[in-house]
């Protein structure tokens, strides 16, 4: 019944976009107005041949200036963004593969941690980003290699600036919580300058109703006569987040583009009480602080049929984390002080040449060298020697990639990529990946593509190396991935444009590797899984023109993705073979609609998430399954514009229908929640 449910709201968002434009088109011609088809169908970048792409555009990235990437990703894609609770871990799937499945690129340089091998998304803030963009399965190849499931790809740009102007914003929300943002800039002919700063705090104590814990009722004679679910606070999750961005960029006006992108970030968060936790938040201390800069230098220079650029980068990031329980007398006693350092040194180059309109050539080589040290100072000893709790390792990464795409004419394309990554000292065999595509109705912008390729992820430091636990006999993930689908772009000038596509993805991975209980009682990495993940992507973008003043845009998206664990089973009692992989939805959702007037907007973001498996075996006694729930948040804005200064005006209702959610098993989530912006752009004469 949910399942018909969901098609149901996925068909009416599809296709609603369709029937509002015939209806608004009607209208128009009973008036008397006739206007021309107009064919939205332009010449297709080079760069983008067969590529399933989805990018964000700038309404997405600064709608709610409070949001972290993974706020927008949750609403503006088909992925699934899996959330530990509100300022906590947040990862990125694509396509039913895990979140060390997904490479992430800041600027062109990869954010993965080497020693988790995923990105925390909650750690980017959204008003950081000028562009981003998901490249799904296959075309994740184009810019990096180990993206089974695909890659995100963020990146700044310029201010465009001319001279000062400054930019503050002070947001409010509930569980007193107080966000500031600050823009400065500058620019002229050659120099653009730009320093961003976002300042994020919280106590983060909303309340919520614990389905992990029951309360009796009682009558007079002690028997019970009924239970409910209690309200409870969250504790021990306040939050204080600082970020600073420094760009300057100086172009010399003949084709010479140099750049400085500098990104500082200071956290200190404490760790939520779990839903099933009894303790005494006062009993404890749960903290992780992260410090983290990252600099780029680069040079950029473009001349007719042909482009370089260079890059030159450091990372260095610090992570702590400290648990420490009152054994007594009020005396915090260190349970666990663990310490990690990460150094990165990153370089990277790329060349373009074009022959005409009809050849593109590139080539791209990457650069990692990485110091890892992750250890815990709380050193214990078992049978009068010293655990060994962490390590200390130095990893050589490199990522090269030709390719060549040709369009011999201008409906047709095709791109041949050859990938070869290097870990360590082992060599990955070449990744190929072929790519076509062809305009099949060009009236309608209805285009048909697809994508083959094969890819591998080599295991984490962690994975290899960690203490206790680590294995360095695993071998790297491997794949296939094979992508088909159809986009198309109609439009008639000044009333409507319709986007839309569909994809069929199909994926095998072969050596997953998943963390298992030893008998030693720690765990320990191996290679076990063989996955299939296959499914269906359906977006959809509509714009109206409903009248001089109003406007209605509206987008959606959903996917399907079963990912059947197809491996040996461990042991007779193994029931996790041909049962849809843990932590992944089957169905995800999001619609999207904006209502304009003038200088007022109104918005309206729903997503959805499928029921989550928490068992491989997908066993739902218990605790083995997280229910599906919607979401859905509400915006109001208003901007006033004065010859001195640009003010706007916010409100959001978060959670709007106060639902009780869970994306992790026991991690808390808030109810429906508030938040009021205000925003001043002064004018310089």
């Amino acid at each position: 019944m949910m399942k018909n449910k969901i098609w149901i709201v996925v068909l009416w968002a599809l296709f609603l976009p369709i029937l509002s434009a015939q209806t608004a088109s009607a209208s128009r011609l009973k008036k008397g107005v006739v206007l021309d088809d107009v064919t939205v169908w332009g010449k297709r970048p080079l760069s983008e041949v067969g590529v399933q792409k989805t990018t964000f555009d700038s309404v997405a990235l600064k709608e709610n200036i409070a949001l972290s990437m993974a706020d927008v990703l949750s609403y503006n894609s088909s992925v699934f963004v899996k959330s530990y609770g509100r300022a906590t871990l947040s990862t990125v799937s694509f396509r039913g593969t895990s979140p060390s499945h997904t490479q992430v690129t800041w600027n062109g340089m990869r954010l993965n941690n080497p020693m988790l091998g995923m990105t925390d998304f909650s750690m980017i803030p959204s008003y950081f980003i000028d562009d981003a963009s998901l490249l799904h399965g296959t075309s994740s190849v184009n810019e990096t290699g180990g993206g089974l499931g695909g890659s995100v790809k963020m990146s700044t740009k310029p201010a465009n600036a001319q001279g000062f102007g400054v930019q503050y914003i002070q947001g409010v929300g509930s569980f007193s919580s107080f966000d500031e943002f600050l823009r400065l800039t500058y620019g002229d002919a050659h120099w653009q300058v730009s320093t961003r700063a976002v300042l994020s705090t919280s106590p983060n104590n909303f309340t919520y109703r614990n389905h992990d814990k029951k309360d009796n009722i009682y009558d007079e004679n002690m028997n019970i006569v009924d239970q409910y679910y209690p309200i409870e606070e969250n504790k021990s999750g306040a939050y204080q987040d600082f970020h600073l961005l420094q760009e300057t960029y100086y172009n010399t006006g003949t084709g010479h583009r140099f750049g400085l992108n500098a990104w500082y970030l200071q956290s200190k968060r404490e760790l939520p009480m779990l839903t099933t936790d009894y303790a005494d938040n006062t009993a404890f201390e749960n903290v992780q602080k992260e410090r983290t800069f990252r600099g780029i230098l680069s040079y950029d220079y473009s001349k007719n049929t042909w482009k370089v650029a260079a890059k030159a980068g450091y990372v260095n990031t610090y992570l702590t984390y400290d648990y420490k329980r009152d054994v007594g007398n009020g005396n915090m006693a260190a349970m666990t002080q663990s310490r990690s350092s990460i150094h990165t040194a990153y370089a990277q180059a790329d060349a373009t040449y074009c022959i005409g309109t009809q050849w593109m050539f590139t080539a791209n080589l990457a650069f990692y060298q990485h110091f890892v040290e992750s250890r815990d100072k709380n050193i214990i000893k078992i049978d009068g020697d010293k655990a060994i709790v962490g390590y200390k390792k130095a990893r050589t990464e490199l990522s090269g990639a030709v390719s060549a795409k040709w369009q011999p004419i201008d409906r047709l394309g095709m791109s041949l990529v050859l990938r070869e990554e290097m870990y360590g000292t082992d060599f990955s065999p070449l990744i190929p990946a072929f790519f076509i595509d062809g305009v099949l109705w060009p009236k309608l912008g209805l285009t048909a593509k697809a994508s083959v390729s094969r890819n591998f992820r080599f295991p984490t430091l962690n994975d290899l190396y960690f203490l206790p636990g680590g294995n360095p006999d695993l071998k790297r993930e491997s794949g296939w991935t094979y992508d088909a689908g159809l986009a198309f772009a109609v439009g008639k000038q000044g009333v409507y444009n319709l986007s839309g596509s569909a994809t069929w993805f199909d994926s095998y991975i072969s050596d997953w590797i998943i963390w298992l209980p030893t008998t030693k009682g720690f765990f320990s990495p191996r290679n076990i899984k063989d996955v299939h993940a296959y499914g269906v992507e359906l977006k959809a973008d509509a714009l109206f023109q409903l009248s001089e003043n109003w406007k209605l845009d509206l987008s959606g998206s959903f996917s399907w993705t079963p990912s059947i664990n197809h491996g040996e089973p461990l042991s007779p009692a193994d029931q996790s073979i041909g049962k849809q992989l843990p932590y992944v939805p089957e169905y995800t959702a999001s619609v999207i609609g904006k209502l304009s007037y003038k200088t007022f907007s109104f918005m309206y973001k729903w997503n959805y998430y499928s029921e989550r498996y928490t068992m491989s075996s997908n066993d739902i006694t218990l605790t083995g399954k997280l229910p599906d729930y919607f979401m859905s948040n509400i915006s109001v804005e208003k901007l006033l514009l004065f010859d001195w200064a640009d003010i706007s005006l916010k409100f959001n209702i978060n959670n709007l229908f106060n639902e009780d959610y869970l994306s992790v098993l026991s991690r808390p989530m808030p109810g429906i929640n508030f938040q009021l912006f205000l925003g001043i752009t002064p004018k310089w004469r």
